[in-house]
């Protein structure tokens, strides 16, 4: 691993500067007249994201006698040294005049293999309180479990990049696939579902904002905002600074009930829930990935984690297909290519919305502002058959700016090859503007 890539992961853990990487997607009309009405009238408060956080409080992160081991597959000469986490790899891609290195999921592709990641999920449910503040409602997500763990990105289907394997797998397989070796294979197994928990979640909280004037004072605000999705199920809008905590807490009980582990991807599944902000610009975050850290640990512990929700039809616009599983495909594909959230890359602007920009490898992200985002795979259980749609994700190529495309069939995006024609735009500079 090259010491750029090692100080960009310590210097992202220490300062704890990086959000967790987001899925955010425009409601339908209806539902975003709810939450504008809901938030109108709310000054001050804006969005706050679930950023990578410690386990606990510590002694410095590192230090020189921290181990030169790695979290890694045996015989797999790549890997982040230091760390106690996740198999992966590290390579580098040459890119306007720049190199980039990438640190990702699995076993090196050259070496071929077969790489099987644990993937443990927490499934939890909503209590909501009631306006009368005595009785509740709860939001479960039983109704949705059986159909996550048995969707392609646990089952097996057939993609152009190989028969019988995950979602996530086929779409590594895709940006390596003239490079890899066949017995290639990135896995999440077992997957299973090692607690249910159910969050409590107030009427109303407070929150710092500023009154007509000016003067800072505390607001109350809704914690959460529902509504009815067309099957009928129940949608929540969590509120982003109820729900941070209510994440990381969640987490770090099952990681002391060791369900949650360092070599798992760990998954918190909610039912049709959804994080808004009191920014009225900002849209609702359908998902994340994120890590959790024990610096008082050696070599360094990093669980990385998961927010994704089941989502019902007729919440987000129908146009773009977002539905069912559409958020947890996109973030167990970033989790496989950026595991730690250290992946620079050139700065590139979001298709059909130039002028925006982003500088890093996540390969969901390009896809969320296209018409049209998923691609519908079929699995059968015995008699009974669902459609799911698991997002389209931008390939390692289209970030490289390379010109051809060196992935299967020269493409760009994957599964649907169509999505994404060429390469990344370049922004103009090679990161992004920082915030003032």
């Amino acid at each position: 691993m090259s010491k750029k890539a090692q100080s960009l992961f310590l210097g992202a853990l220490f300062l704890l500067a990086m959000t967790g990487a987001s899925s955010a997607q425009r409601l339908t009309a209806s539902v975003q007249r709810r939450l504008e009405s809901a938030v109108a009238g709310i000054h001050g408060a804006k969005v706050q994201l679930a950023r990578p956080r410690p386990l606990r409080s510590g002694a410095a992160l590192f230090n020189s006698s921290a181990p030169n081991g790695q979290a890694g597959v045996k015989g797999n000469p790549g890997g982040l040294p230091g760390i106690d986490s996740l198999p992966n790899f590290t390579r580098a891609f040459s890119s306007h005049g720049e190199v980039w290195p990438f640190t990702m999921v699995g076993n090196d592709p050259s070496l071929g293999r077969r790489t099987r990641i644990p993937a443990r999920v927490l499934a939890v449910s909503l209590e909501l309180q009631n306006a009368d503040l005595v009785t509740s409602t709860t939001v479960s997500v039983q109704p949705f479990e059986e159909l996550v763990m048995r969707s392609p990105n646990f089952e097996e289907a057939d993609y152009t990049s190989g028969e019988d394997i995950q979602f996530a797998d086929a779409v590594q397989r895709a940006e390596f696939f003239h490079s890899m070796k066949k017995s290639w294979h990135t896995e999440l197994h077992p997957s299973r579902i090692v607690d249910h928990i159910t969050i409590k979640v107030p009427l109303t909280t407070k929150v710092p904002g500023v009154d007509d004037k000016g003067n800072p004072i505390d607001v109350d605000v809704p914690t959460y905002i529902t509504g009815t999705a067309a099957d009928g199920s129940t949608f929540v809008l969590l509120l982003d600074q109820f729900f941070n905590d209510a994440f990381f807490n969640a987490a770090v009980e099952q990681i002391a009930a060791r369900h949650f582990t360092t070599d798992a991807v760990n998954i918190l599944l909610f039912p049709n829930t959804f994080i808004f902000s009191l920014d009225p610009n900002q849209f609702p975050i359908l998902g994340f990935h994120t890590f959790i850290f024990d610096p008082s640990a050696d070599p360094l512990p990093v669980w990385v984690t998961i927010f994704a929700s089941w989502i019902s039809p007729g919440i987000f616009d129908p146009a773009t297909g977002i539905q069912d599983v559409t958020t947890l495909s996109h973030e167990i594909s970033e989790v496989f290519n950026n595991p730690f959230l250290i992946n620079s890359v050139p700065a590139w602007q979001f298709p059909e919305n130039p002028g925006t920009c982003q500088d890093n490898l996540e390969v969901g992200d390009p896809i969320e502002t296209l018409a049209h985002q998923t691609v519908p795979i079929r699995t059968e259980h015995g008699r009974q058959n669902f459609v799911y749609h698991p997002q389209t994700e931008a390939l390692l190529q289209w970030f490289e700016d390379a010109v051809p495309s060196d992935a299967i069939r020269g493409a760009y995006s994957f599964p649907d090859t169509t999505a994404l024609p060429g390469p990344a735009v370049f922004f103009g500079q090679l990161a992004c503007p920082t915030a003032p």
